[in-house]
């Protein structure tokens, strides 16, 4: 059958989509987490192998299959694509092809879920490049050109994804772990300077946390954040706190819904600066895979990028006569956003703004809800093209 199937597996969970020979798209089902670098090689297949096996169940005459079971015993795909989260290199690309081919019946395309961000490019002739930009549970930034010999995208650069020990910038860690250490901050600086002279700081966003977590004193935060990951089999006892059932990562991430409506709801302004702080973040990284327009702009306020901290230390400044080689220019690019942070109006606008200021308005910016479904539709219109 002539089907193409792309999945996008993600760290919060998994879409896998399967479009027709025209594009139109034929099914689609939801899985749990696929994160390969979380979940492990038989964890992961097993995770794909169920999420494609509900969308075969589910496809329509006659594109139907007699059985729904992977591996299939007759071919059903023509193409297959899957963007991964924590797949970072050509070594775990090359562990997980094999096997993958063996489930699917079909050589697949393996990359980085980011990858599935910047399907629109091929669906525009105003633009020349993409930058694919997440702000989901996590944050990473890719920079692609169109393809030749038959691929899709040709990668350009990549900042960030580091995971959420060590970055994820702009994403719901960034957020929850930004909004604890501004908690934090400000008790630190009331325990100096406050207890003779003013009353202890309140806000909206400390009221939200608080009550999130069942606790009355901002350092309860920092048990409830270093508190080790429940056991693999751990059912919790009654009237245990439920945050102790919850991974700690999780924990982190799941304060970004609290900081958003804190900031965009109750209008906090403490918690408007975490958000600043993140977009700012999360626009320096985007910054690093564009080059300076032509005539330069005139500079708007100053910048001391937070990411990475020192830019100097291992590429040389970049100027419209000598950019760097894999840069890209906005006005030339489609910006793909990715990610549920991504599409809150008023966080992109964040972001948005702090990139215009730097000089980098982007010809096009598309939120990209459904990345599975863009990516099976592109192998079908890239099928019909060869």
């Amino acid at each position: 059958m002539s089907l193409h199937l792309c999945i996008d597996c993600g760290g919060s969970k998994t879409l896998a989509v399967i479009a027709g020979p025209d594009g139109s798209i034929l099914a689609r089902a939801a899985g749990g987490p696929s994160n390969f670098a979380y979940l492990g090689l038989s964890s992961f297949l097993a995770v794909i192998q169920s999420t494609v096996s509900i969308a075969l169940a589910s496809l329509p005459p006659p594109y139907a299959p007699a059985s729904a079971a992977l591996p299939p015993t007759s071919p059903l795909f023509v193409t297959a694509w899957l963007g991964v989260s924590g797949v970072d290199s050509d070594a775990a690309i090359a562990e997980i092809t094999p096997p993958l081919e063996q489930l699917l019946g079909v050589y697949p395309r393996v990359c980085n879920d980011t990858h599935l961000l910047a399907a629109p490019l091929g669906l525009y002739s105003d633009v020349d490049a993409a930058v694919a930009a997440v702000a989901g549970t996590g944050g990473i930034v890719s920079s692609f050109r169109r393809g030749t010999d038959g691929e899709l995208l040709a990668p350009l650069g990549r900042v960030g994804g580091w995971g959420w020990v060590l970055g994820d910038e702009g994403g719901g860690f960034h957020a929850g772990r930004e909004a604890v250490r501004a908690l934090l901050a400000e008790e630190d600086r009331w325990s100096v300077w406050g207890p003779a002279s003013k009353p202890r700081p309140q806000s909206a966003l400390k009221t939200r946390m608080l009550a999130h977590f069942g606790v009355t004193d901002v350092f309860e935060l920092l048990t409830i954040v270093h508190y080790p990951d429940p056991p693999a089999e751990h059912t919790p006892d009654e009237g245990t706190p439920a945050w102790k059932a919850v991974p700690r990562e999780k924990r982190l991430s799941s304060l970004a819904p609290l900081v958003f409506a804190a900031a965009f709801t109750d209008g906090d302004a403490l918690a408007l600066s975490v958000l600043r702080a993140t977009a700012r973040a999360l626009a320096d990284q985007i910054s690093l895979l564009l080059r300076p327009e032509e005539p330069a702009p005139a500079a708007n306020g100053s910048f001391a990028p937070l990411y990475p901290p020192d830019p100097s230390s291992f590429a040389p400044s970049a100027t419209p006569s000598s950019p760097a080689p894999l840069t890209v220019k906005a006005s030339n690019s489609i910006l793909c956003a990715g990610g549920s942070l991504f599409g809150v109006d008023l966080y992109r606008a964040l972001i948005l703004d702090e990139l215009a200021a730097r000089g980098h308005v982007f010809k096009r910016v598309e939120v990209v809800g459904d990345t599975a479904e863009a990516g099976a539709k592109a192998l079908a219109m890239s099928a019909r093209q060869n």
